[in-house]
């Protein structure tokens, strides 16, 4: 459906003088790689493509591009950047890509769940989609159950489900049986969500009013036996591997803030450490470039307000030092240029 839509949406590339689209992949999904590169040569063999792309008249060529692995690169300027061979780094905005975008061309960035409505909506009408979902999110969301769920897996379902329909109703509620405690949804830089919070619909406006984001639809689940400090933790080591390094408050902010949340596991002055630590998430909200370190403050900020018994426990054994992998991840993009 994905290469459908990016040779449905021609026209749009035609629009800004495009003859050529990519579809952007990161390097861990080797079966979606290869899934896309048949269907693209499909689409080519079925004239969709090439000189005379879907009987338009005019020639739209369309390839894959495998990712390095950079997390950063699910923004779109680091995107461009890895695409013209260049490190995966932030683009200071203005000029926006579609002004200035790919070898330094107009550039229509698309993400893939925008490109994948465009098929249903040709075919069934604007009004058929617009029945699915609620307030201003329409369509449809797949969401991706994870963590510690008896059923993980995708479930595609209209915007407006809630995150207690979509734990118990399609995950089976925690694998090991033991209470719920928190969940994450939006990546690795989501909000982190008690029991409260979870008849909150999956809707873009009512995690914006409860301070998380919907982003790529991903739930990760955690039992009582979670420690919130831990993960506020490792919500910021995330930041600060996968930081570009663009920028000063992302860069520097990011490790400074894993130091401070060792500090306060290991009970060091921890009033005073809790004191500059909401500093520096207030810094790194609105120093950051992009999303990457303007989210991080997200789910520690969370962890404090919702799980503040788990950052005045007694001092833990010192963390040990090494390298996060990283189990979120965005979606392939499309770009027209």
């Amino acid at each position: 459906m994905f290469v459908e839509s990016m040779t449905l949406d021609v026209p749009s590339g035609f629009t800004v003088g495009a003859t050529q689209g990519y579809i952007y992949c990161r390097s861990e999904y080797p079966h979606a790689f290869k899934t896309m590169s048949r269907a693209i040569a499909i689409a080519y063999e079925k004239g969709y493509l090439g000189e005379n792309a879907a009987g338009s008249g005019k020639r739209f060529d369309l390839e894959i591009r495998l990712g390095a692995g950079a997390y950063i690169c699910g923004e779109e300027t680091a995107l461009l950047e890895s695409l013209e061979g260049k490190r995966g780094q932030i683009r200071p905005k203005p000029p926006l890509p579609a002004l200035q975008g790919l070898f330094g061309k107009p550039t229509l960035v698309n993400n893939v769940i925008s490109l994948a409505t465009v098929p249903i909506i040709l075919e069934k009408g604007s009004a058929y989609y617009r029945d699915f979902g609620m307030g201003r999110s329409r369509g449809t969301l797949t969401i991706q159950l994870a963590g510690n769920i008896k059923h993980g897996g995708l479930v595609e379902k209209a915007f407006g489900i809630t995150l207690r329909q979509a734990i118990y109703d399609f995950g089976g509620g925690t694998s090991t049986g033991k209470p719920f405690r928190a969940v994450q949804v939006g990546g690795p830089l989501g909000a982190y969500f008690p029991e409260s919070l979870l008849d909150t619909p999956l809707d873009y406006e009512a995690f914006a009013a409860k301070k998380g984001i919907v982003g790529h639809g991903g739930i990760v689940v955690f039992d009582e036996t979670v420690d919130m400090a831990k993960q506020a933790r490792f919500a910021m080591e995330f930041c600060a591997i996968e930081s570009c390094g663009k920028c000063t408050p992302c860069r520097i902010g990011s490790t400074r803030g894993v130091e401070l949340l060792d500090r306060i596991i290991q009970n060091d002055n921890r009033p005073k450490q809790m004191e500059i630590l909401h500093d520096l998430c207030e810094l790194l909200l609105d120093g950051s470039l992009c999303a990457l370190g303007g989210l991080t403050p997200y789910p520690v900020e969370s962890a404090l307000r919702y799980f503040p018994e788990d950052f005045t426990k007694p001092a833990a054994t010192p963390p040990p030092h090494y390298m996060v992998h990283r189990t979120e991840d965005h979606e392939p993009s499309g770009v027209h240029a």
